[in-house]
């Protein structure tokens, strides 16, 4: 009888410590279920895609610039009442003596300066820059309006306003005097303003034209 009972209690240790194993063995294999949930909640959730570097491109800025002058509800008279539109004036230029004007029109503002920007794009003009101005005095005009440029020394700035001053400005020159006369309406100052850049002759044309040396036609 002594031995039955050492043999189950044998038994029953045994049966104990299996237990126990198999407890341990379970709670490892919960353990690396979780790390591996918690793996694959890192990951994407979609299968069968790689993750892609996201490179950012930093946008290159343009060299033209554009200032809008002028934005104006106009009407037109139509079989059934009135057409409104918006016309848009706007000066594009690169600071570099390269200017020009576009003048638009449409049913939205959006799309007028949009238009604008492009036949600005299409009539630009070259500017002779001398030394951060103008080579000589040149007077410029646009229907019943007038526009008067003189050179100006270092340091001066563009003394000019409304749009004689946003046609200055992007063509690139930084010391000019300038004056308005007649009209006051922004087009046909700035219209002026572009005929007497348009006008301006650099001093090697000069002298070329006539044929003698610019340091001589100089000095």
């Amino acid at each position: 009888m002594e031995e039955k009972e050492t043999i189950q209690n044998e038994t029953v240790e045994e049966v104990v410590e299996t237990a126990e194993v198999e407890t341990a063995e379970v709670e490892t294999a919960v353990e690396e279920k979780e790390a591996e949930v918690e793996v694959q909640q890192l990951k994407p959730q979609r299968r069968g895609q790689r993750r892609r570097k996201i490179e950012t491109v930093e946008p290159v800025e343009s060299e033209w610039k554009e200032q809008v002058v002028q934005i104006r509800r106009v009407t037109k008279v139509v079989k059934g009442g009135k057409k409104l539109s918006f016309r848009a004036i706007v000066i594009v230029g690169n600071k570099k003596g390269q200017v020009g004007m576009g003048v638009a029109k449409a049913a939205e503002v959006i799309i007028a300066i949009q238009k604008a920007v492009a036949d600005a794009r299409k009539n630009l003009i070259s500017v002779p820059i001398f030394k951060t101005t103008i080579p000589h005095m040149v007077t410029g005009r646009s229907g019943a309006g007038s526009v008067v440029l003189k050179p100006a020394s270092q340091g001066t700035g563009v003394i000019a306003g409304g749009a004689v001053r946003a046609v200055l400005e992007l063509s690139g020159i930084e010391n000019i005097l300038s004056k308005s006369l007649g009209s006051k309406s922004p087009l046909n100052a700035a219209n002026a303003t572009l005929d007497a850049l348009r006008s301006l002759r650099s001093f090697s044309d000069v002298a070329r034209a006539r044929g003698i040396d610019m340091k001589k036609m100089l000095g």
